[in-house]
């Protein structure tokens, strides 16, 4: 279905592969329209449960496409504007996903590559990945996907990174928070595999509640409107029928529905 991507369900598990390996999957008009294809189409499929992105190859991603550079450089600013927003747009549908999702990194993960991981809820990466926000190497700043960025890792390393544009070690990237593990090279999908384990035993709508949770309530002062607005949350979840499953199933000492669907 797709010229960038390769789709691949296992179970309740869809993988996402960005597949231009030759060009260390950097992004193109092409690769941004098919992402955010592909992810409000796993968004609507009920049989999906948890979404991997990942990229084929040595690399994760090597950020933006040189053609796609040049044709930026060359265009006007009603043109970059329009090529922001889709960009934009495919990172707010990632990021926006109803499921959770989580970023397989190998090698490189660079510019747009970066912004990638931090769209996605967490982050798994081997120990040879690199990230950066090299944007100001090119005389540019890496606005679309800075959102994204200092969610993960705040505006004081933000500061930091978006000005010096270093390189980012694995081990680096885990300290401040833009990766959520890092294991061995050879260990990756086993990593993988051990958030994707307990993320199926959540119940699904919930878990969606608690992405809508994080998003209302980031930022706010703890004050009577944050009460009341959590207030109604736990108890509008309560009255769920997954939510009065979940419990019943706890006291009865059995699994819940949503584990045998």
């Amino acid at each position: 279905m797709y010229s960038t991507l390769v789709i691949e369900n296992t179970g309740k598990v869809a993988t996402i592969w960005m597949n231009r390996p030759e060009v260390f999957n950097a992004f193109n008009e092409q690769l941004i329209a098919d992402l955010t294809d592909v992810c409000r189409m796993l968004d609507k499929d009920p049989t999906v449960r948890v979404v991997v992105l990942a990229g084929r190859g040595k690399h994760f991603s090597a950020g933006a496409d040189l053609n796609w550079m040049r044709r930026a450089a060359e265009g006007s600013e009603a043109d970059n504007l329009e090529d922001a927003r889709r960009f934009a747009r495919m990172l707010q549908t990632l990021s926006g996903l109803s499921k959770p999702t989580i970023a397989r990194i190998q090698g490189a993960a660079l510019g747009g590559g970066t912004g990638l991981a931090a769209a996605c809820d967490m982050a798994v990466a081997s120990s040879d990945a690199v990230f950066s926000t090299s944007e100001v190497k090119f005389g540019i700043i890496p606005a679309v996907i800075s959102p994204y960025v200092l969610r993960a890792i705040g505006p004081r390393q933000a500061l930091r990174y978006f000005q010096t544009a270093e390189r980012i070690s694995a081990q680096r990237a885990l300290s401040i928070g833009l990766v959520s593990e890092v294991t061995p090279v050879d260990a990756l999908d086993a990593g993988v595999a051990a958030l994707i384990e307990p993320l199926l035993a959540g119940a699904p709508s919930a878990q969606k509640a608690a992405k809508d949770l994080i998003e209302a309530i980031k930022g706010r002062p703890i004050d009577e409107d944050t009460l009341e607005d959590t207030a109604r949350r736990i108890a509008r979840q309560r009255a769920t029928a997954e939510g009065r499953d979940g419990v019943a199933a706890f006291l009865d000492k059995r699994p819940p529905a949503w584990l045998a669907s």
